[in-house]
């Protein structure tokens, strides 16, 4: 019959193979992928979005309205 060891007292390689049994599986969920990016860093990809949105709202005759008719 086999004695029980404390972890504690175990060899280092009994310990590892110990805790990667007992490791699990993230299964369908990607840990790198759940990441938030921070709101402080800057953003290339928003200014972008920002520069369309505005060449959109010109383009479209939003602001042709305001200019007088006379020039």
């Amino acid at each position: 019959m086999k004695r029980y060891v404390t972890i504690d007292k175990r060899s280092k390689k009994a310990k590892k193979e110990y805790y990667s049994k007992q490791r699990g599986t993230w299964g369908e969920i990607n840990p790198v992928t759940r990441s938030v990016p921070s709101g402080k860093a800057y953003n290339r990809n928003k200014d972008k979005q920002k520069n369309r949105k505005i060449g959109r709202e010109f383009s479209d005759g939003f602001d042709v309205d305001f200019l007088p008719s006379s020039l």
